[in-house]
Order: C-alpha cells, then structure tokens, then sequence
C-alpha cells in the first residue's frame, strides 16, 4: 500500500472542498419569480363590472319595455367601466366572497320589479365603501354610478 504525503493529502482534501463548493452552487435552485399583486383598481374595475354584466342581465330576462332605459344606463355604465380597464388585464368573474350585488331568484327567471329594486338598493349602498383608496376620476365615476343606481331604486318603487 502506498501512502500519501502530507502535502498530496491536503491538495487533495482542497480540491475535494472546492469540487463541492462549485457543485453545491449549481445545484442551487434559482429564487422563483413572485408575481406582482394585482393593481386595487383593476381587482375593483374586475368587481363592478362582474355587478354590472348581473344587473345587465336581470333586466333583460324581465322583458319589460318599461325597465329598458333602465337596462340600457347599466349598459352604458358596463361600457365605460370596461373602457377603464388596463388593456393588459381581461374582465374575470368576481371571486367567491367578493362584495358585489348578486341578483335574487334563480339566474333563468324572470325579474321582478321588485327583485330589481333590491339589486339596485344593494348596489347603491356598495359605493361609498368602493371609493375609499382610488384615483379621483373613478371615485367620480362610482359615485356617478351609485347615484344613478340610488335613482333607479326610487324610480322602480314607483313602478310596482
């Protein structure tokens, strides 16, 4: 058996420690990306328009020639809402616990007056809340819209 010097060994054991320190950094796995946090106003945007394609909705299925202007305001405000919206990010349904107003009844039924003087109530009352935090030009515009939903409540009261 052979032995080794001092000197053979300790070369040895050095390149043996920086085998390992150059294994050990390439085997390090890279940090993952972390996603940005969704802008609040696009999360919200996403909300009110999700509350408006409802409302939209719940007055079409009552047919009403009455509850048409109606319908059409809402479009008006779905329009200008999704104009709104960065270009980069498409409208997504409101998720599971997300504050927006959910029509009553079952989706294929035919809207009440009634059920459409909730919707609007409900949603009127969500605005002021919506405001807090975002630019002023759509703070003006949620409070445009809640006052025209606030408008429509009485309106339809007077419908029934």
């Amino acid at each position: 058996m052979r032995s080794l010097s001092r000197r053979a060994l300790l070369r040895g054991g050095a390149l043996g420690v920086a085998a390992a320190a150059v294994a050990g950094c390439a085997a390090e796995e890279p940090e993952p990306l972390r996603a940005e946090p969704p802008d609040p106003e696009t999360v919200l945007l996403r909300q009110l328009i999700a509350g408006k394609e409802q409302a939209v909705a719940r007055y079409a299925s009552a047919a009403s020639a009455k509850l048409a202007p109606f319908r059409k305001r809402h479009e008006a405000h779905l329009a200008e809402l999704r104009r709104r919206l960065p270009p980069d990010a498409t409208p997504a349904p409101a998720s599971p616990g997300t504050p927006s107003p959910s029509p009553s009844g079952s989706p294929g039924a035919k809207a009440s007056v009634r059920s459409l003087q909730r919707l609007e109530q409900k949603a009127a009352a969500l605005r002021p809340r919506q405001l807090d935090g975002v630019s002023p030009a759509l703070a003006q515009l949620i409070a445009s819209i809640g006052a025209c939903e606030a408008a429509h409540a009485v309106a339809l009261s007077r419908l029934r």
